[in-house]
């Protein structure tokens, strides 16, 4: 297996010329670029609306997973979106191979790109950059690692970073660069993880179908590491409940690092402390049976659950449920207070599970 050469810092020469790569000016209409989205599959919807909603146009999916676009402003604000898994800036060179990415003429719009995804961050934010590649061990892209090593001052490293994705397009080959360091999906709040912990994204979702308002008392049953949460946006109160201390102390370190106040309860979500229709919005992860539970407890937690949820919910409140019992949680449905308004189906730890927006209605 070939390895990349050690890593050497950069030349002041090499140096100096990343240094002098300054942004546009404000006053000056930003290029427009091409963009590259990663997401759940299910989300495809929800990630379009908040493309639309910052302005990309052309937005087309390529695949199952992942969206592309034009867009032509503050590239800054990538960092709002809460669907999207990852963003990347795309561009593509009219190559026969890879080799010709080494050439003085393609190696700069590369650096260029690169440098744009840098000047996002402040200074020091990416401190490794790696290559994702079919044949990255290939002497073509060893020298192409040692050529970034030194225009960019950083070493190469297998978790770096600085994301580079490079494959064969229509047009020749295309390169995405993350636009963070970190997947958008990897909240910098997440201190505490729990197993079976939900993905943000996922959860961002699932808050946008509650059609959450300024008034609405918010409650989140089995809440876990607190993801749904953190992702709550303006309610009048939120409330998380859980039977397992661990799962609190977890939320509640999460809670402090996001900013965000809401009560945290140890309680049995199946035998509320609370008053008949406490709440207006209730969501729930509950339990797959998966690394959470088991299929047979299933059977006794959910229709208890269903039930609990109707009382404590009001008239038209609205219950956003994740699960994967499906076959379960739809025969009980039959029989209980909620109508289902909503369903997709979605991808989460390796399954598909369904999200449901329910109603109140008994």
């Amino acid at each position: 297996m070939m390895k990349p050469k050690p890593y050497k810092p950069a030349s002041s020469k090499a140096i100096s010329r990343l240094k002098s790569y300054s942004p546009k000016h404000d006053s000056q209409k930003p290029d427009q670029v091409h963009l590259e989205v990663e997401y759940l599959p299910g989300l495809e919807s929800f990630v379009t609306k908040e493309l639309q909603n910052i302005g990309c146009k052309n937005i087309r999916q390529k695949n199952k997973e992942t969206l592309s676009c034009v867009y032509q402003g503050d590239l800054k604000k990538i960092n709002t979106l809460c669907k999207a898994v990852a963003v990347y800036l795309s561009h593509s060179f009219a190559i026969p191979r890879p080799k010709a990415l080494l050439g003085d003429e393609h190696f700069r719009i590369l650096t260029k790109a690169i440098e744009q995804v840098f000047s996002l961050h402040p200074k020091g934010t990416f401190k490794s950059f790696r290559i994702s590649a079919a044949g990255q061990e290939s002497s073509v892209f060893q020298r192409l690692i040692g050529q970034l090593e030194t225009y960019l001052a950083l070493p190469y490293k297998s978790d770096g970073d600085a994301l580079l994705v490079i494959r064969p397009n229509l047009q020749g080959w295309e390169v995405l660069i993350r636009l963070t360091p970190r997947p958008l999906s990897a909240r910098s709040w997440r201190v505490c993880n729990m197993a079976g912990g939900l993905n943000a994204t996922l959860a961002s979702m699932m808050n946008d179908l509650a059609r959450l308002k300024p008034t609405d008392r918010y409650l989140n049953a089995m809440c876990g590491s607190g993801t749904l949460l953190i992702e709550v946006k303006n309610v009048a109160q939120a409330i998380g409940v859980d039977i397992n201390s661990e799962a609190l102390e977890c939320a509640k370190q999460n809670l402090q690092v996001a900013k965000v106040k809401a009560n945290l309860i140890q309680t049995d979500a199946t035998q509320l402390p609370f008053e008949d229709a406490s709440f207006e919005v209730i969501t729930a992860d509950l339990p797959w049976g998966d690394k959470v539970g088991s299929s047979e407890k299933n059977s006794t937690l959910y229709p208890a659950f269903l039930t609990e949820m109707a009382r404590v919910g009001q008239q038209n409140a609205r219950l956003v449920v994740l699960t994967h019992e499906i076959k379960l949680f739809e025969t009980l449905l039959k029989t209980s207070d909620w109508k289902t308004l909503e369903q997709f189906q979605v991808y989460h730890g390796g399954h598909y599970p369904r999200v449901y927006l329910l109603r109140k209605e008994g």
